[in-house]
């Protein structure tokens, strides 16, 4: 079941869950997280950002088509983070079926001019797309986007922001950074405002940044609206982690012997934040 975002989210918002978005850098992961996703009969978001789309190759994105086309779950593939309108053409042309337009670091006015362009031509052929309000924080070289520090998202301007632009899914900063949180940080997430923002907009809310928030900060967004949660450094670091350990046999030398205890590791990793996001399951209701 391919499909686009509004599809996935739309039911998340209503039922109270969010789609887990994970981000995929190799194939392997794809295998993995396609595997427990269809496991726990969870929807799943296939994010790659730009970064990603470099390492793998454009010609990967046939694979992760291929495989959500014959998947028992409803899957998007969705281009995470692009950065300008020619970058969400690109993505559409490669068959993502959602795009996000991050021009957040712009003035208003001018995100609004972008992600608007952006949503005209998109829903011209049926994808979503995704824009962000607000800065995203950021904990080192290795995230993807962000800032040094958070501008949190204001809900008249996230009111105004949706009406002008057309978009289907808004990014909101609440007090969440990409990457790994170091120990001297204590991440928190603004539920009050949450509550603000979900009251007044009409379209799914989305959280990125969100490894290293605890476990309870996170359930409790989801019940205040988050309908869809991006997942990149907890999965990498669990599929890493594990492939550190077993390298250190370096008698080891094929990929079927080093990979598949990787991602049984980033599995279960995945498996947890499916259950925090209360997808697990909810693929029957699409």
């Amino acid at each position: 079941m391919l499909v686009n975002g509004v599809k996935l989210l739309q039911v998340a918002r209503e039922n109270h869950f969010a789609v887990p978005a994970f981000n995929i850098s190799d194939h392997a992961m794809l295998k993995g997280i396609f595997e427990i996703c269809e496991d726990t009969e969870s929807p799943l978001i296939v994010a790659i950002h730009p970064d990603e789309v470099s390492h793998v190759g454009a010609d990967f994105l046939a694979s992760v088509l291929s495989r959500a086309r014959r998947t028992t779950i409803p899957v998007a593939v969705h281009w995470d983070h692009g950065a300008t309108y020619e970058e969400a053409l690109r993505a559409i042309q490669l068959g993502f079926t959602s795009v996000m337009i991050d021009a957040s670091l712009k003035p208003f006015d001018d995100n609004v001019e972008i992600s608007k362009r952006v949503a005209d031509a998109a829903h011209a052929v049926d994808v979503s797309v995704e824009a962000e309000l607000g800065t995203i924080g950021k904990t080192d070289a290795e995230a993807e986007a962000g800032t040094d520090s958070i501008i949190y998202t204001d809900p008249h301007d996230a009111v105004r922001f949706v009406e002008q632009t057309g978009v289907d899914s808004l990014a909101v900063a609440i007090g969440t950074c990409h990457g790994l949180y170091p120990d001297w940080m204590k991440p928190e997430i603004k539920l009050d405002l949450l509550e603000e923002i979900e009251a007044a907009v009409s379209i799914p809310l989305v959280l990125h940044g969100g490894s290293g928030n605890p476990d309870e900060e996170i359930a409790k967004s989801v019940a205040h609206g988050i309908a869809k949660i991006n997942i990149s450094s907890d999965i990498k670091v669990a599929y890493h982690d594990k492939m550190r350990e077993v390298l250190a046999d370096t008698k080891l030398r094929e990929p079927n012997s080093i990979q598949p205890p990787c991602i049984a590791a980033m599995k279960a990793t995945a498996a947890h934040k499916i259950e925090l996001f209360n997808a697990s399951g909810k693929a029957a209701l699409y």
